[in-house]
């Protein structure tokens, strides 16, 4: 090959390769400018629900209570990992708020207007735990006094969509502070056993945290409690 035409080759190469570092450049700047963006939409929702749901404690003489943003990969940790992110005493502090729907309920039991007879019920276990379906169906059978069938008792874990629908909030993000619906809530026994009295749930966002203490909690909420779980 003539030196002109291995000068216009490499010319020509040069400039393809600028071109794609050119392209690469564009593509990661798009992708960071993106990050950024939904970065900052989080940290104004979070913010937002902190100090919705704050509004709303204090108005109801909470005051031990505090939230925490907890990483992106916060879920796929294990509890250890999660215990010293929130820097909790155990990881048996560590709670979730779960819907429930009564899958059997009477045909008049449509709401949340009785709550001891609801179509749902927001239950609070540990992570540690596991939930009993049974127990919840005896309790609210012997809640009733008798007076409905045994049968029409059948608690299920609610469809994500109706949960949000319920709730307001996402999953993981569920807490049942604040919530679009007045659901009544359980407190797994467990809970209130817990040393200190202080426990960690969803805080109305997938990745903020609501730390609060038991008292103050079972004071405002008017959970029942009774055992609805098993290790």
């Amino acid at each position: 090959m003539e030196v002109g035409n291995e000068m216009e080759e490499l010319e020509r190469i040069q400039t393809q390769i600028l071109k794609r570092v050119a392209d690469v450049e564009f593509q990661l700047s798009s992708s960071l400018s993106l990050y950024s963006s939904d970065h900052n939409d989080a940290d104004a929702s979070n913010d937002a629900t902190v100090e919705r749901l704050s509004s709303i404690l204090r108005s109801n003489g909470v005051k031990d209570f505090t939230f925490k943003v907890v990483p992106s990969d916060y879920y796929d940790r294990p509890l250890e990992f999660r215990r010293d992110i929130l820097s909790a005493p155990s990881i048996h502090h560590l709670c979730k708020s779960i819907v429930l729907v009564n899958t059997q309920a009477q045909s008049h039991v449509v709401d949340c207007s009785n709550r001891y007879n609801s179509k749902y019920y927001v239950v609070v276990v540990q992570y540690t735990a596991r939930f009993n379906a049974e127990m919840v169906k005896n309790y609210l059978y012997t809640l009733n006094e008798g007076k409905v069938p045994k049968k029409k008792f059948n608690l299920r874990l609610a469809p994500e969509e109706i949960s949000n629908s319920l709730t307001g909030f996402e999953h993981n993000g569920v807490t049942c502070i604040g919530m679009k619906t007045d659901i009544p809530v359980i407190l797994d026994e467990a809970i209130v056993k817990l040393s200190p009295e202080y426990f960690w749930l969803g805080g109305g966002e997938v990745y903020l945290k609501l730390g609060i203490q038991t008292s103050e909690f079972i004071k405002f909420v008017k959970p029942f409690i009774f055992s609805c779980s098993s290790t």
